[in-house]
């Protein structure tokens, strides 16, 4: 197949391509898809995560401390931070050090490598999970929610703003809504894991809103943010094609488990109780997961945020809809190998 062109706007937005680009999280869902595209696009591709990856010039380090990894993103004209934590389960402090603290790092890394740009990537959870309908960038972010994930997203970003204000580097923002494709833990392997053992269930009888958003969307939404002169010091929500319900999207996922029906699914408030109780039980066996009543809060959504400032300035448009983005889904873990005993329908319910 032939490589992809770099994405052009819908009103001819043509990005400026960097020529050597440091990626945080680099191995991570997000990170390996940013060095893959840039790499196809003709850039330098490097990075750092907590293990090393030779084959991608990716290094081992800490994000949340400085240290020898920084020097790596030296002569590089982009840094693209991914890193983060990604959960609704994780401790508390995990948030405020990597999630918050690694900002500044990676900023420090940009800085003194000579960077032009810096891009963070923070999420549409800064809102909170019950945010107002089309919230934009203008919209307030969410503080003291009790939820560490979005808390901490919407703090992430005052380093990246702050930097950008004082002139240190110009930064972008992109905060994306549901991002999901082959290898995606939160949306793709952790739901088929739970289906596949029967522990699986909405909140909303099924109806929570999701703003599911392909991964090769993100990445060229991403591309083009970072590399238009009109993204600098700006915010934008990436989304995909449309909301859909919970029940419709992680129908798929029953279908891959082999199982017939809809995902089971449950009101919010009895969801909620089951959620605690998961959660209670996996404490004692010290075996964590993430049926967490956070996790039934972020999946009875009722509204979507609006993307119209990214379409309007960056020209963004997303190309994969729910149903391609889906075969693409399922046709990786085919060839992982992950679907070998599941034949696609029939089975028991969820």
């Amino acid at each position: 197949m032939d490589p992809r062109p770099a994405p052009v706007g819908v009103d001819g937005q043509t990005p400026a391509l960097p020529t050597r680009v440091f990626v945080t999280g680099a191995l991570g869902f997000v990170g390996r898809a940013l060095l893959n595209r840039y790499r196809e696009l003709g850039a330098e591709v490097r990075g750092m995560d907590v293990r090393p990856d030779p084959a991608w010039d990716v290094v081992g380090g800490d994000i949340s401390a400085a240290g020898t990894w920084q020097a790596h993103a030296q002569g590089c004209d982009l840094v693209v931070h991914t890193a983060a934590v990604v959960s609704n389960v994780a401790a508390p402090e995990a948030y405020r050090r990597i999630t918050v603290g690694g900002v500044r790092q990676a900023l420090d890394a940009a800085i003194a490598g000579g960077a032009r740009r810096f891009l963070h990537v923070s999420s549409c959870g800064a809102y909170g999970w019950h945010r107002p309908p089309d919230a934009d960038e203008h919209t307030p972010i969410t503080v003291l929610s009790g939820n560490a994930y979005q808390d901490a997203k919407a703090a992430s970003e005052h380093p990246a703003l702050a930097a950008h204000a004082a002139g240190e580097i110009a930064c972008t923002i992109v905060r994306p809504s549901d991002v999901y494709g082959p290898g995606s833990r939160p949306w793709v392997l952790i739901p088929l894991e739970m289906i596949e053992k029967g522990l699986f269930f909405l909140p909303a009888r099924g109806q929570g809103l999701m703003a599911p958003i392909y991964i090769d969307d993100l990445v060229d939404g991403i591309v083009l943010a970072a590399g238009l002169e009109a993204g600098a010091g700006q915010i934008f929500n990436l989304l995909g094609e449309a909301p859909v319900a919970t029940a419709e999207f992680f129908a798929h996922h029953v279908r891959w488990a082999g199982r017939s029906g809809p995902p089971r699914s449950f009101s919010t408030p009895t969801a909620l109780r089951l959620a605690g109780l998961a959660a209670g039980l996996g404490r004692l066996l010290r075996r964590p997961n993430e049926a967490s009543r956070q996790s039934m809060l972020m999946l009875s959504k009722s509204h979507s945020p609006s993307m119209e400032k990214a379409h309007r300035v960056l020209g963004y448009e997303p190309r994969i809809g729910l149903a391609e983005g889906m075969q693409r889904t399922e046709a990786w873990l085919r060839a992982q190998g992950r679907l070998a005993r599941a034949g696609g329908g029939g089975g028991r319910q969820p």
